[in-house]
């Protein structure tokens, strides 16, 4: 399942990209930037016969999507999504139990590669995002990711509520996130197959999507402000998890 081309951007991340072993089409560098990790990239490419392009710093500029692209742009083929029987066989062969993370409308797109990071260093199997209303992999996501959208399984669905019904078919418990709820997340058992589903950053999960969870879990909060980052939260209750199963 792939989507339109894009761009990954910043030394990082090509770095990442190249070393991954994954198509590049060409690779983009502004005149004069010798220096640093961008001998590394140019030394990789060449050993990989990536095709290198020098331009001038105007028309970079004009390139690039984000601001602090670092002097390197690579063009690469589309993002290509997984299914998610793909990751459900991911755990499988690892030889443990399922580790997934469902994001339930994150829109912006800083927030999915902050979670992609996070989810890719703990050892998360795969990550589902809806198709409609929410942010999809491109170069802003893959640079906040520092490359880890190179590494991960996603899986991009037209319907989250169907794709927990099928993950409980498989075995799958449902963990939701909620303010309202009483259970805290360490409380919690993420010993078993599991998905940990993270809610919006406005309105978090959906009712359809609350009503198929099997439980629901929150953080505490002892400050004025009752909310946190997407990506904060997920990242508390994705190291829970980690914590449990080293356990």
């Amino acid at each position: 399942m792939k989507e339109y081309s894009d761009q990954i951007e910043g030394r990082n991340a090509v770095l990442e990209l190249l070393e991954s072993g994954k198509d590049i089409n060409k690779i983009f560098v502004e005149k004069g930037e010798k220096h640093g990790s961008i001998n590394k990239i140019l030394a990789k490419a060449k050993e990989r016969k990536v095709i290198i392009v020098e331009k001038d710093k105007k028309q970079m500029k004009e390139m690039a999507q984000v601001e602090n692209y670092q002097g390197v742009i690579a063009i690469v083929p589309p993002f290509e999504y997984c299914e998610i029987e793909d990751i459900l066989e991911e755990a499988k062969n690892r030889n443990e139990e399922p580790f997934i993370l469902i994001l339930d409308g994150i829109e912006d797109p800083h927030n999915l590669g902050a979670i992609i990071r996070t989810a890719e260093t703990a050892g998360v199997h795969g990550i589902v995002i809806p198709k409609r209303r929410a942010a999809s992999v491109n170069s802003t996501v893959n640079k906040v990711s520092a490359g880890a959208t190179e590494h991960m399984k996603i899986a991009r669905v037209n319907n989250i509520t169907e794709t927990i019904k099928f993950l409980k078919k498989n075995d799958v418990w449902i963990c939701g996130t909620d303010m309202n709820t009483k259970q805290y997340y360490y409380q919690e058992n993420y010993k078993i197959p599991i998905a940990i589903v993270i809610g919006s950053e406005g309105f978090g999960i959906s009712r359809l999507v609350k009503e198929n969870c099997d439980f629901m879990v929150k953080i505490p909060m002892k400050g004025k402000i009752t909310s946190l980052n997407a990506s904060v939260s997920a990242g508390i209750i994705i190291y829970e998890a980690v914590k449990q199963r080293m356990n």
